[in-house]
């Protein structure tokens, strides 16, 4: 029976059965409990965890520049990762990866919504049932989800659900959370609505999450277990809304004008890029604005850094804490005449910063060279609190690299699988199988390879070229388009382990 019908079927039943003048509230077909997958290894002091997840923030744009809290308090005291890449750019795939540690084909979680994406797949796939957030609680921690989940949460017909892993819970489950205000949260499966005023304080969703996070630390400090806390904003997001106090705050501020800004000549590019015509000034002008009301929004965030930080003070719980700061995805405008948006293989919706402050993490330190990404952030938390992950996990731990001695660039990964699926057009098969890739492609020290699914090839000399301007996919020599080729093939197949071996490049 299709899963939709299935839903809906079952909704009418429980209906159905509520007595007479009752209001029923249907539950989910599936009972979710957590596996027994996990490996915990005795540990004396587990560190807690924050995580910070933007939403579309851009690296490349250079919008956490105009962050100085972020900055002063995350970038001068912790490390940036500079080569951290998104396999997937696009929210829920992406969403899905840090959760699980998994490539797309592996998770199966391909696109936003259904069929074959957003929370529904995730859900009727029982990929909750074994997440970073199962794993911490084997091992002892008290987790917290705060923001944005997963694309399409919750259910229509249970907006109470709370998914399993998590001992407290706050996300938007219906309303305008993207859009700053007017919205409901799910508290731990009792709905909560939000004016744009109350009670003289901010309801401004930023603000509301960065307080339920400070009294999470605050009531968390008081005891002795360790915290992990998922803070995902909803920030940068398109509609993008910043808070009242930082409207209008870069009158002055444009969208960055690099070389790929209304890139003159896009043959090079797939078709449906290549006859893209030229941004005019009204364009150019919209992507200013987008991009003001970007950096703006960003303000929020970046104060509740500082006010998280200062609550991890006041608790005693900074020198054990680690912080992450990092997005889900990147963003374009304007680059390669493309308007605004994500989903592109390019380094504009595929880079995104990645901070990481904690015990022993120099402060103010840089890694460069190594190739890291969202598949990695799962097995790195396991790490650094002690648990042996599934063996699903394709990623790779980066605990190691965060030292003073790194191992060996030839150690490491050489490659990092990119993929997209596409997006879901009008009524479709929600039992479709797995839709072919949109493209696939492999972003290495060098280059950056990409096969569309109509047998188009790009390819780019990323040292020679690092704005992606001129494919040399025509050009190249045979010998190392079939090498990227085949290589790729090998890695957009691979699982667990085996993805931890054919990430390296193999001989040519």
């Amino acid at each position: 029976m299709k899963r939709v019908v299935a839903l809906a079927l079952l909704a009418s039943l429980l209906l159905g059965c509520a007595a007479p003048g009752a209001t029923a509230t249907p539950r989910l077909i599936l009972t979710i409990t957590p596996q027994d997958d996990v490996e915990v290894i005795q540990k004396p002091d587990r560190p807690n965890i924050i995580l910070i997840l933007a939403d579309d923030l851009d690296l490349e744009l250079g919008t956490i520049n105009y962050m100085p809290r972020l900055q002063e308090l995350m970038v001068s005291q912790g490390m940036t990762v500079k080569n951290f890449f998104i396999s997937h750019p696009l929210c829920c795939p992406s969403r899905a990866t840090f959760l699980r540690g998994q490539y797309t084909h592996n998770h199966g979680v391909y696109r936003n919504d259904q069929p074959n994406g957003g929370f529904a797949e995730f859900y009727f796939l029982n990929r909750e049932s074994s997440t970073i957030a199962t794993w911490l609680q084997a091992a002892g921690y008290r987790t917290v989800l705060l923001g944005k989940y997963l694309n399409g949460y919750p259910f229509p017909e249970d907006r109470e659900y709370v998914p399993v892993g998590w001992d407290e819970w706050y996300s938007a489950a219906k309303g305008g959370a993207t859009a700053g205000f007017q919205y409901t949260l799910n508290e731990n499966g009792r709905q909560v609505d939000y004016a744009e005023t109350g009670q003289g304080r901010s309801q401004y969703i930023t603000d509301v999450l960065g307080r339920k996070a400070r009294e999470f630390i605050q009531r968390a400090g008081k005891d002795d277990f360790p915290f992990f806390v998922y803070l995902s904003t909803y920030a940068p997001h398109f509609p993008v809304k910043p808070a009242p106090r930082h409207a209008g705050m870069f009158p002055d501020l444009k969208a960055p004008r690099a070389e790929s800004f209304n890139e003159r000549d896009i043959f090079d590019k797939p078709a449906r890029i290549s006859m893209d015509p030229l941004l005019s000034q009204a364009d150019i002008e919209h992507l200013d604005l987008e991009y003001r009301l970007r950096v703006e929004a960003m303000q929020a965030v970046d104060e509740m850094i500082a006010d998280l930080i200062e609550a991890l003070e006041r608790s005693g719980e900074l020198d054990n804490t680690y912080i992450i700061f990092t997005s889900d995805n990147g963003y374009h405008l304007g680059q390669h005449r493309l308007r605004m948006g994500k989903g592109e293989p390019y380094e504009e919706d595929i880079h995104v910063p990645f901070i990481i402050r904690g015990p022993g993490i120099a402060a103010g330190s840089t890694l460069d060279g190594y190739i890291t990404g969202n598949v990695d952030f799962a097995p790195t938390i396991a790490e650094l609190t002690g648990v042996v992950p599934p063996g699903y996990v394709d990623g790779r731990s980066m605990v190691g690299l965060f030292g003073a001695q790194p191992p060996a660039l030839s150690e490491w990964r050489s490659g990092y699988l990119l993929e997209f699926y596409g997006y879901n057009e009008g009524d479709e098969d929600p039992d479709a199988p797995a839709p072919a890739p949109d493209y696939l492609g492999l972003r290495t020290k060098d280059y950056l390879y990409v096969k569309y699914g109509d047998g188009f090839v790009e390819l780019y000399d990323l040292n020679k070229d690092p704005f992606e301007l001129e494919s040399i996919a025509g050009s190249a020599d045979r010998s190392l388009l079939d090498h990227l080729s085949g290589w790729l093939r090998a890695l957009a197949k691979c699982s667990g382990d085996q993805c931890r071996v054919l990430d390296r490049e193999p001989n040519r």
